[in-house]
């Protein structure tokens, strides 16, 4: 998992937004979100935006502070943070019974690292498709199988998304999906949890966060059947959370941690102070710290996961 340097993390804020413009695009994104004065049926509505704003702040941000794989992963005792998430992709290859010769398609494939990890484990070809590409088009190419790690859940409408996937998909073959979904412990009357809610989608560009029983039965909805599916998160021996959590120390993380994130907000100012860094980019950390902290708040209540798995299947026809 490379890692970007200071000055990589200070031009790379904004991503294909004109520098000039990066402070207002951040002052857009903060609109879509409740505490800004948005709401989730204008953020479904301008999801292609909401989401391309998103990934061009933060993406420097996740290279610098998480490597080239933008995941959380289950986690053994003893294991690193880097081979739980190494260890994370190859599970999908093998649940899906990747193999060579195999055409496969990552949905919402970020910058690639999972995908170059999971071709490299399963000696595949992988077709890599944007975050911002939920609909899949014209495409006839049909796959021998379909993954997403952590990415349709920026899709607005989960019943469409996985609609297009099945179509895409050869009959008798399997999808499989981690999600980022609200638990059954979710309370929706909640102010505690509804604020939790909150602060994860404004910090990692969702439009809303979907619970496991609706994503469930809208990838039942789209013609698949279910083989297994289960919250990851629930057996995980060290909390998939660990790495954002500030009361802890990691030297391995060392940039995840208070310390290294209190050195990230003083390196943001500075560069942004010497213009090395665009007007805007320390709220696009101070967002993104948000996230963080509702990020850690909801695996401690339990309330949200980063990893409700499903392997699924088109029927044979």
């Amino acid at each position: 998992m490379s890692r970007t340097g200071a000055l990589d993390l200070g031009s790379g804020v904004g991503g294909k937004i004109e520098k000039k413009d990066v402070q207002s695009a951040v002052e857009q994104y903060e609109k879509y979100h409740a505490c800004y004065g948005g709401n989730e049926e204008t953020r479904k509505n301008n999801y292609s935006d909401l989401v391309n704003k998103y990934y061009d702040l933060a993406t420097s941000f996740y290279e610098y502070g998480w490597g080239e794989s933008f995941h959380f992963a289950d986690r053994w005792n003893g294991e690193s943070l880097r081979e739980s998430i190494k260890r994370h992709e190859h599970f999908l290859a093998l649940q899906l019974g990747l193999k060579r010769g195999m055409k496969v398609l990552d949905v919402g494939c970020g910058i690639g690292g999972p995908l170059r990890e999971i071709a490299r484990f399963s000696s595949t070809s992988i077709t890599g498709l944007n975050n911002n590409e939920y609909q899949i088009g014209r495409g006839r190419i049909l796959f021998d199988a379909i993954y997403a790690i952590e990415a349709t859940c920026h899709a607005p409408d989960a019943l469409g998304c996985y609609k297009e996937i099945y179509r895409v998909l050869k009959p008798g073959q399997h999808f499989a999906a981690y999600e980022w979904c609200m638990t059954e412990s979710f309370d929706p009357n909640n102010e505690n949890h509804q604020k939790i809610k909150a602060e994860i989608e404004l910090g990692n560009g969702l439009p809303e966060i979907r619970t496991t029983a609706q994503c469930l039965d809208a990838v039942k909805k789209a013609g698949f059947e279910v083989i297994w599916e289960k919250d990851l998160a629930v057996d995980s021996p060290v909390p998939w959370y660990l790495p954002l959590d500030t009361s802890r120390f990691s030297l391995s993380s060392f940039r995840l941690t208070a310390v290294g994130r209190f050195l990230t907000r003083s390196l943001v100012k500075t560069l942004e102070a010497v213009g090395l860094a665009p007007a805007g980019s320390q709220r696009v950390s101070s967002f993104l710290e948000k996230a963080a902290e509702g990020l850690v708040e909801g695996g401690r209540k339990e309330v949200f996961t980063p990893m409700y798995f499903f392997l699924v299947q088109k029927p044979r026809q």
